[in-house]
C-alpha cells in the first residue's frame, strides 16, 4: 500500500497554547488509522490542521503527494479529503435529503452523485426512511449517520472522523463502528479520532496514542490492544 497522507513535524498553537508538538505519522491508502488519547491531547487539532480549518505553525501535511499545509479548506475538500466534525454540524432546518445533497456541492457528475446517494441510503437505511424529515428532528445517532453520509457524498479518498461515537447509546455506537469498517472495506481510507479507544482499535489497522500534543505510542492495533500502558490508560476491563 502507498502512503495517502504524510504528516511531518506538525505544530499547532492557539496563542500561547501548544496543542500539537512535532507530530509525525502517515496513513496508508485503504487503511483505517486511529488517533486516541485523553482530552486535550491534540487529537481534534490534528484533524483541523489536516483539513485546513486551522493552519499549522510548522511542519508539513502531504496528501497524494501535494503539500496542503497552507491550502484553503474548500480546495482540500475538492481534492478528496473530507472531515466529519465533532458535534456533526448538520443543518437542522434542512431535510435529510437536502443535507446529503449539499455534501455533493463540489461535484458535477450527476450519475455518480445519484449512485453515492443510494450508497448512503444503503449504509444508513434510517436516513432513507427519514429523507423528508428536518435534520434537527433526528436522534443523536441518526444525526451522526447524516453527518457521515453527507461527507461520503463528496466522494472522499480520505475520510476524517472526529469522535463519531460521542454521546451515543452503546447499540448505536456498535452500528457506527461497523459502518466505518464497511466504508473502509469499500475503498475509502479513514483517519479516526476517538475517545472510545477499544472500539477504535478493534476496527483500525494502526493506532497512534497522543499525549500533550505528541506521539506517546504507535503501532499495529493488535499490539496497542495488548499493551499494558494502553490498557491502563484507556481501555480498562473489557
Amino acid at each position: 500500500m502507498s502512503k495517502l497522507l504524510e504528516v511531518k513535524g506538525l505544530e499547532v498553537r492557539y496563542g500561547a497554547i501548544e496543542a500539537v508538538r512535532g507530530l509525525s505519522f502517515s496513513v496508508e491508502e485503504g487503511a483505517i488509522e486511529t488517533i486516541i488519547g485523553a482530552n486535550g491531547a491534540g487529537k481534534s487539532s490534528t484533524l483541523l490542521a489536516i483539513s485546513g480549518i486551522v493552519h499549522p505553525c510548522a511542519g508539513s501535511i502531504v496528501f497524494e503527494g501535494e503539500d496542503i499545509s497552507r491550502v484553503r479548506a474548500d480546495r482540500i475538500v475538492r481534492s478528496g479529503l473530507v472531515q466529519v466534525p465533532e458535534g456533526r454540524a448538520i443543518l437542522s432546518p434542512l431535510s435529510v435529503a437536502e443535507n446529503l445533497e449539499l455534501g455533493a456541492w463540489t461535484r458535477r457528475d450527476t450519475a455518480g452523485v445519484r449512485r453515492d446517494l443510494e450508497r448512503v441510503y444503503s449504509l444508513f437505511p434510517r436516513l432513507a426512511e427519514r429523507r423528508g424529515q428536518s435534520a434537527g428532528s433526528l436522534s443523536g445517532g441518526e444525526q451522526q449517520m447524516l453527518a457521515m453520509g453527507r461527507a461520503l457524498m463528496a466522494s472522499p479518498k480520505l475520510l476524517l472522523l472526529d469522535e463519531p461515537s460521542m454521546g451515543l447509546a452503546p447499540k448505536i455506537v456498535s452500528l457506527i463502528f461497523r459502518t466505518i469498517a464497511d466504508i473502509a472495506a469499500s475503498g475509502t481510507t479513514v483517519l479516526l479520532v476517538e475517545q472510545n479507544a477499544r472500539q477504535a482499535l478493534k476496527i483500525a489497522d494502526r493506532g497512534i496514542v497522543l499525549a500533550h500534543g505528541a506521539v506517546s505510542l504507535e503501532g499495529a492495533s493488535e499490539e496497542l490492544l495488548a499493551n499494558s500502558a494502553v490498557i491502563e490508560a484507556f481501555l480498562g476491563k473489557p
